[in-house]
């Protein structure tokens, strides 16, 4: 699975005590005890196929800091949400939906009820046909859908169908059940329905804007629109207006966003290259740029919460997206992707953990990598003291590299008391139960914050979308009648919906340009680079590193 998941963010699975995204420290340090027993990884035992019930169980001991709330923040109503058809149970809010653990246990302790192809137990909405849930999201004049139930099925749909499908059958229903074609048409119904349909689209637009850089998207949001804004009320014409200008603005900075990543991937150079034509006496490090860790670790967070917030929640999704088992020649996601951020994101972790490796074997004297790991262990905890646990455990994947870790001459140097504290809150085993346990605190935190600052909560990136996986991978998408199977969608969507939460914080720091700079375009080494430095710092231990050290000299340098 290991190797699924890194050729799905566009990750290289290297050999083992090499890339830092999927990287357990395979050579111990000097000061620490080793173990015979093995780590926990990241990616331990896939699930099998499994009940949804089991899937839970599982989970049990991972309590929800969102139970009680409704994460996802959307825009303000155009409207008062009315209280729905008595016929057709109104989606509940997720804290209705879950408990501390996850779903609702008494929904298989009550009378099966069914309502227009859709399945309810205790008016909790479980099932349905993929047509009846598209006419559920759909309003109409005496009925708006629930907020949640929106989110939800936004996100999940597109596991059977493209966006612009769905686009397309909600705007056919939206003009042949509300008559909005009809020019003759009643009025005040229309007074009525409008609203409630811009209202939707506008939930559309600002949580999934990217599916509109889909033109055939674009194409019927427009068309949808411009017939709700061509009634006689001025202000459906203002408030499309406004949905539209709103939307381009943000395809606007994301492009610009994109354009600024490629920037920054195409000028990007191997350290050593640099080397070659630049004295090493003259070289600039990370301690010349920012001595302070607490400052370092703010830039680190600005740079974090501005490649989350570029994330759409539609991007985990797409990740992990199969064939339609009902239809096994349609891939919903054929297509290309419109955006990577997701993969941007992660291609940031490995970065970030190569430059804390370049760091630390740059130096050529022993005490100054010894101040360079200790620099490091400070920043990653003004990290972890912030809420930032994705820079946190770059920092520790970045010092476990086995050619940082094979310096035994300099962790000798070294006050190792830090960082074996935050090792331990980030250790594997239990299914990262320490960092579970951390992260449930920030996330509280956050809900009680009395500052911006106390408001950060950034996960490690690499469990979350593990997590998802799992969630994906061990419950079906369809039930045996060939219904949706909404309840897992409803855990999914809780999921990303916390994410969706955190990932819209403002980093309050102040940016420093100079040290941003420096995080984002300095040259660092490749993974064979790094073990020449490392080589050349402390000499090799065995036959097996003589060999590789001639075999890196002779490649690199051109020396025998």
């Amino acid at each position: 699975m290991a190797k699924f998941l890194a050729e799905l963010l566009g990750c290289t699975l290297p050999s083992k005590g090499a890339s830092p995204m999927f990287e357990s420290k395979s050579h111990s340090r000097v000061g620490l005890k080793s173990s015979t027993k093995p780590k926990t990884t990241i990616f331990s035992t896939l699930a099998s196929e499994k009940s949804l019930s089991d899937c839970k169980k599982e989970q049990q001991w991972k309590p929800s800091v969102y139970s009680s709330i409704t994460p996802v923040c959307f825009p303000s109503p155009l409207i008062e949400k009315p209280k729905g058809k008595e016929s057709m149970p109104q989606t509940p809010p997720f804290s209705a939906m879950f408990d501390s653990s996850g779903y609702n246990r008494n929904l298989y302790q009550s009378a099966e009820d069914s309502c227009g192809g859709l399945y309810y137990h205790d008016n909790n909405l479980l099932s349905g046909s993929l047509e009846a849930l598209i006419q559920h999201l759909v309003p109409n004049v005496d009925y708006y859908p629930d907020r949640t139930y929106i989110f939800t099925f936004l996100l999940s749909s597109r596991l059977f169908m493209h966006p612009y499908e769905l686009m397309a059958k909600v705007c056919h229903l939206c003009v042949e059940h509300q008559q909005l074609s009809d020019p003759d048409s009643d009025k005040n119904q229309m007074r009525k329905i409008a609203p409630k349909i811009l209202q939707l689209l506008t939930e559309w637009t600002e949580t999934f804007p990217y599916d509109f850089r889909d033109e055939r998207m674009m194409r019927n949001l427009k068309d949808l629109a411009h017939r709700i804004a061509s009634g006689e009320e001025q202000t459906y014409r203002k408030n499309a207006q406004q949905m539209m200008q709103c939307l381009i603005r943000k395809l606007a900075t994301l492009s610009q966003y994109e354009e600024v990543l490629a920037k920054i991937s195409s000028t990007s150079t191997d350290r050593l290259t640099v080397l070659k034509t630049k004295p090493q006496s003259i070289q600039r490090d990370i301690i010349t740029i920012c001595n302070d860790p607490y400052t370092l670790a703010q830039q680190l967070t600005h740079i974090e919460l501005e490649r989350l917030n570029y994330i759409g929640p539609e991007e985990f999704v797409q990740a992990f997206v199969q064939k339609d088992p009902l239809d096994n020649d349609k891939s919903c996601y054929s297509e290309r992707k419109k955006t990577r951020n997701l993969e941007a994101y992660v291609e940031w972790f490995n970065r970030l953990s190569y430059l804390v490796a370049t760091e630390i074997c740059m130096p050529v004297k022993k005490k100054h990598r010894a101040r360079m790991i200790e620099y490091f262990i400070d920043v990653a905890r003004e990290c972890f003291n912030i809420g930032n646990f994705n820079s946190l455990m770059a920092i520790i994947s970045g010092m476990n590299m086995s050619p940082v870790s094979r310096l035994k001459k300099t962790w000798a140097k070294v006050k190792t008391a830090k960082f074996d504290i935050l090792e331990h809150q980030m250790d594997p085993s239990s299914n990262f139960y320490n960092y579970r346990t951390a992260l449930r605190g920030a996330a509280q935190r956050s809900l009680t914050a009395h500052s911006s600052r106390e408001k950060i909560v950034i996960p490690f990136f690499s469990l979350l979308i593990k997590d998802i996986y799992f969630l994906n991978e061990g419950c079906a998408n369809r039930l045996p009648n060939g219904h949706v199977n909404f309840e897992k969608f409803w855990e999914l969507a809780k999921q990303v919906s916390e994410f969706m939460t955190w990932k819209q914080v403002e980093c309050p720091f102040e940016r420093d340009r100079k040290i941003l700079q420096y995080l984002l375009t300095v040259p660092v080494f490749s993974e064979d680079a790094l073990y020449l430095a490392s080589y050349e710092s402390e000499g090799p231990e065995n036959h097996i590193e003589k060999d590789r050290w001639k075999s890196l000299r002779s490649s690199l340098l051109g020396r025998v």
